[in-house]
């Protein structure tokens, strides 16, 4: 179908950071298919992951301004991590990123959280925060697409996190311990 982004958004369910995903990305990708131009979808098909950012040449604005976004808070994260070892940072900081004094403290904080599980949540906290500026002004179109896209694919990050079984991943790392 050509253009029925007002009928697809709104039979999104809302997303809140914490829930179980509603659905698999393949899933939301499959949902979109029928009601959004095709340039569109490949637009969300080819979401870049982290690792892919540099070799990224998204022509998509929101895109773009995420990547930039999320390779900041990376790169401050390495400034942060690099103090503490006493290395210079230069050699693992990404280009495409400016500056953000916000990130800065946001990396700060989280590193300095003795719970990894905290500490990595309150980065996703950041980075969803950003994702909800992004889609400001934003009801039916791509770019709210977009945003809900990267929303979903952080929840399904954390779904295997969720639904792990405490008592067995002490019992096998127990049993790593003994040899």
């Amino acid at each position: 179908m050509a253009d029925f982004y007002p009928y697809l958004v709104s039979s999104l369910p809302t997303l809140h950071l914490g829930m179980k995903p509603p659905f698999s990305f393949e899933g939301f990708l499959g949902m979109c298919r029928e009601f959004i131009p095709a340039h569109d979808y490949i637009v969300l098909c080819n979401l870049p992951e982290p690792a892919r950012y540099q070799e990224d040449r998204s022509r998509q604005e929101t895109v773009r301004r995420w990547i930039e976004f999320d390779t900041t808070l990376r790169n401050e994260l390495v400034k942060v991590r690099s103090q503490r070892v006493h290395r210079e940072p230069s050699s693992s900081l990404r280009p495409g990123a400016s500056p953000d004094p916000t990130l800065t403290a946001a990396a700060t904080a989280a590193l300095a959280n003795p719970s990894l599980l905290a500490a990595e949540m309150s980065l996703d906290e950041v980075r969803w925060k950003a994702l909800d500026e992004l889609a400001a002004g934003h009801h039916f179109d791509l770019v709210l697409l977009i945003t809900y896209a990267l929303k979903l694919l952080i929840l399904i990050r954390w779904e295997p996190i969720h639904n792990a079984d405490p008592g067995s991943i002490l019992e096998h790392t127990l049993q790593k311990a003994r040899g």
